[in-house]
């Protein structure tokens, strides 16, 4: 059997690329050790964008703003994107970054905990971006499921921790198994709410895509 990572490569290699200044920001991000979608993801983001075509959009968990930019770039003219970071060193790169590169001024970042935030949006998304904190989606969810629209898509990034989340909890390093264990609830509940039609992939490191019925 050929190996999943040669597999990945081999699908990343077709890949057309990205406008100049994203491929500019991935490579600074790698350097600085800031987390960031991968290729095979950053591929589906963009078919979701055209395939979608979601006019109102929230991602929580901006980082530097690479994948809001993203989904700027491919997303309709009309889009609106509101992201959520509360890491306080990220907060000014990825505003510059929005200043920079955001032409059609479709962003807005949100400054602070997305916990609290969350609950103070109103309804009205058709579209949920989950790359935040892995060990807090499960707290998110209830949130993201009462502003998320009818027939709207939560994607959710980074679900199977590199492989860690098939292992048992004795398999992981105690620092981590908190995180295991929320992100197998968060799975288990994905799955099994009835408000939900959830497929798991392995895009990436893991993604899920949610529909609310």
């Amino acid at each position: 059997m050929v190996e999943q990572d040669r597999i990945k490569a081999f699908i990343n290699s077709l890949d057309r690329g990205n406008e100049p200044y994203l491929d500019e920001l991935e490579i600074i991000a790698k350097q600085q050790d800031v987390p960031i979608v991968r290729k095979d993801t950053q591929a589906l983001l963009k078919f979701l964008m055209v395939q979608s075509k979601p006019l109102n959009i929230l991602e929580v968990g901006a980082a530097t703003g690479f994948s809001a930019l993203l989904m700027a770039e491919y997303s309709s003219p009309e889009t609106k994107i509101t992201t959520i970071e509360k890491y306080e060193k990220r907060i000014p790169v990825a505003r510059e970054n929005f200043i920079k590169y955001d032409r059609d001024n479709k962003i807005t970042l949100l400054e602070g905990d997305a916990t609290e935030i969350l609950k103070a949006l109103q309804p009205g998304y058709d579209f949920i971006f989950m790359d935040a904190a892995k060990g807090q989606y499960i707290n998110f969810l209830p949130d993201c499921l009462r502003i998320l629209n009818k027939g709207g898509l939560l994607v959710s990034d980074n679900c199977l921790q590199d492989g860690d989340v098939i292992e048992s909890r004795f398999a992981v390093t105690r620092r981590d198994r908190t995180i295991h264990a929320r992100m197998r609830e968060y799975l288990y509940e994905l799955k099994h709410n009835d408000m939900l039609n959830t497929v798991i992939l392995t895009v990436g490191d893991g993604m899920t895509l949610s529909v609310k019925l």
